[in-house]
């Protein structure tokens, strides 16, 4: 049976190929490449999904998740790196922060936007590994309007849709991205559905590291959940400084995982964000779909395999709500198509079967 759930895309993604990106003072190769969303979506349309392309969508979505700053900041951000003359002195082609504004430093005064370029990235990240380049806000942009059409499809009727977002954007709070996430596509999608009349939304995230972005932007509503089940920060995962259990609150759920846990205790986790779902009495998902979970992935310490995926796509399907997936994390191109075929096709098997 051919896949039903379509894929929304945006070949804007493309846009966003950083040149940079540094680890601990040490440039490394980037692994979010421009390929990864093209494998995904191949797998798809060998599964018989239908493609549709990113219609475009008001920043007025963006700015009610987004600090406009934030949003200002990104736009502007690589022209004015290179109208600053930072690609000849000191010769850094892409947006790279250097200096971050700690409690520590900041001494308890509220945090400014520095004058100095150089040091205004801080304002806005909190990571070096995550640098803007010329294409970068325009591939967010695009993965923004695939989120938003994939939830139009669900306002529309449909019973699931799937965003091919890149880049992905679960990290992203309010007023800061990093973790290799630039915009909440996720978060943004769950505000959107809530503002056109769904009264309580579930953003569900199965990526193998923290939402960290969802939990502080929804943080003490009562109308949004937050969940997620991932690698426990306490044995030194990102994002490091949250996504604790003991963070969890009446809407906010966070599960967290012992590093080389398999197919058992992530499918448990899955289940308690499920159950999570159900009690919150929500009317419509937003599932932050990362597939690095997987054995194979070398960005988490956790074993899961395409079964276990695929009954994670079974198990969230048993809600029966209409149900957006956003595409987060999964690095390993050799299998993160098929990874993402098999949880859809667990949720299109659960509709199926009803």
């Amino acid at each position: 049976m051919a896949l039903s759930i379509p894929v929304t895309w945006s070949e804007a993604h493309r846009l966003h190929a950083p040149q940079t990106a540094v680890w601990v003072g040490v440039p490394i190769d980037a692994d979010e490449l421009p390929e990864r969303a093209d494998r995904i979506r191949a797998a798809l349309e060998s599964a018989g999904a239908r493609v549709v392309g990113a219609e475009p969508h008001h920043d007025t979505a963006l700015l009610a998740v987004h600090d406009a700053g934030l949003v200002e900041f990104l736009r502007r951000a690589w022209a004015d790196w290179k109208a600053g003359g930072f690609e000849v002195d000191p010769g850094q082609r892409d947006v790279v922060g250097y200096m971050f504004p700690t409690p520590g430093l900041l001494g308890g005064s509220a945090p400014r936007v520095p004058t100095a370029l150089s040091a205004r990235t801080g304002a806005w990240c909190f990571d070096t590994m995550t640098v803007v380049a010329e294409g970068t806000w325009d591939g967010a942009r695009g993965a923004v309007d695939a989120a938003l059409t994939a939830a139009d499809l669900v306002l529309a009727g449909g019973h699931a849709a799937y965003a091919c977002c890149r880049p992905p954007g679960h990290h992203v709070t309010r007023s800061a991205f990093g973790g290799s996430c630039y915009l909440n596509n996720a978060a943004i999608a769950a505000q959107y559905l809530r503002d056109r009349g769904v009264a309580r939304v579930a953003v569900v995230d199965v990526d193998a590291h923290h939402g960290n972005g969802a939990q502080t932007i929804f943080a003490g509503r009562d109308d949004v959940l937050t969940a997620s089940v991932h690698v426990d920060p306490a044995e030194g995962w990102f994002p490091h400084f949250l996504g604790f259990a003991d963070e969890s609150t009446p809407t906010n759920l966070n599960v967290t995982l012992a590093s080389g846990s398999g197919d058992d205790a992530w499918l448990a986790g899955v289940d308690r964000l499920v159950v999570a779902a159900r009690e919150h009495r929500s009317e419509a998902l937003v599932v932050a779909l990362g597939v690095d979970a997987a054995a194979e992935d070398p960005n988490s310490p956790l074993t899961v395999t395409e079964a276990a995926f695929r009954e994670a796509g079974r198990r969230v399907g048993e809600l029966d709500l209409p149900t957006v997936v956003v595409q987060e994390g999964g690095y390993v191109l050799e299998t993160v198509g098929g990874l993402v075929r098999a949880v859809l096709e667990g949720l299109d098997e659960q509709a199926g079967s009803r």
